[in-house]
């Protein structure tokens, strides 16, 4: 039995015998969903029964490379082990490969950022001859130039951006919308990709239609192809942090938090719903500052 039928059974135990809401129907369905997804990448296309501890532990691994934080984390946990908890109830299971794994530990902890030259460095990489390579190029300078969400860039229409102008609106957390201004090499690439490749495309599908950034089959690209392409990238560069697309956001707001920007004009770029969020970014800041004092002042 594959993982859609799994899934869909999954579902309706919950709407006919938990009588849960339909929110969290929704939810649990997703978490659900997000392993099926992660499933797909691995070499041994395990069936939800053939699922071991491992891969469980590689899922939230993945998690934590996307830069799901640690809530996020054990939420989407959460769900995978009411999946697995229906699929024992119902038999269908020996064995239940979360049962011993423990929710990531809930904390607040400095993000990982590029300095500048690890930027420049890995964007330079980019083969820009290619369609995918103009693309990449540009999805780059958007996740470092903007500070979007990878949920968000992947979902970016093309109707709003307003490249003339130098801003996109973006759908952030809740459905909440805000502008969000484009530095100098975001629009310059990003025009590059809509009129050179994009434009030019075989065929796009309709429900694509207003997507900005495609796969080479006109379809929309998915949160893992972002991962996995600045997976390769970093190799290619040599860089050894282990980054992914939240990267390009926590070093954007680094970034201008040390060159002295607006705590509020960086919250409200982000999309944070709440300034507490955004000072996080000031102890990085502080760091910088120490460093500083470290490296350039004689008495340090």
């Amino acid at each position: 039995m594959n993982w859609t039928i799994y899934i869909r059974n999954f579902k309706n135990y919950l709407q006919l015998e938990r009588a849960l809401s339909p929110n969290s129907i929704e939810a649990y369905q997703r978490d659900a969903e997000k392993l099926a997804q992660f499933v797909e990448f691995l070499p041994h296309l395990p069936s939800p029964e053939k699922i071991n501890e491992k891969d469980i532990l590689d899922f939230l691994q993945y998690l934590n490379d996307l830069g799901l934080c640690a809530n996020s984390q054990a939420r989407i946990l959460s769900g995978v082990k009411a999946f697995y908890s229906y699929l024992a109830l119902e038999n269908l299971i020996q064995t239940d490969p979360t049962e011993l794994i423990e929710a990531p530990r809930i904390g607040r902890k400095l993000p990982d950022t590029l300095n500048y030259p690890e930027i420049e460095k890995l964007i330079s990489i980019i083969d820009l001859s290619t369609p995918e390579g103009a693309r990449n190029r540009a999805i780059l300078e958007v996740l470092y130039g903007c500070g979007l969400r990878v949920s968000e860039l992947v979902n970016l229409q093309l109707t709003n951006c307003y490249l003339d102008i130098g801003f996109v609106r973006v759908t952030g957390k809740g459905s909440k919308m805000r502008l969000v201004p484009m530095g100098r090499d975001a629009i310059k690439y990003t025009k590059i990709y809509v009129e050179q490749i994009r434009n030019h495309l075989p065929s796009i599908d309709n429900e694509a239609s207003d997507i900005a950034f495609l796969n080479r089959r006109g379809k929309k690209l998915s949160r893992v192809m972002i991962f996995l392409i600045i997976k390769d990238l970093a190799i290619k560069a040599g860089i050894q942090k282990n980054i992914s697309p939240h990267t390009f956001r926590h070093s954007f707001a680094t970034h201008l938090v040390e060159g002295g920007a607006d705590l509020r004009a960086v919250q409200e770029m982000l999309g944070h719903e709440s300034i507490t969020t955004t000072e996080i970014y000031t102890h990085l800041d502080r760091a910088f500052l120490q460093q500083t004092l470290t490296e350039f002042h004689p008495r340090a």
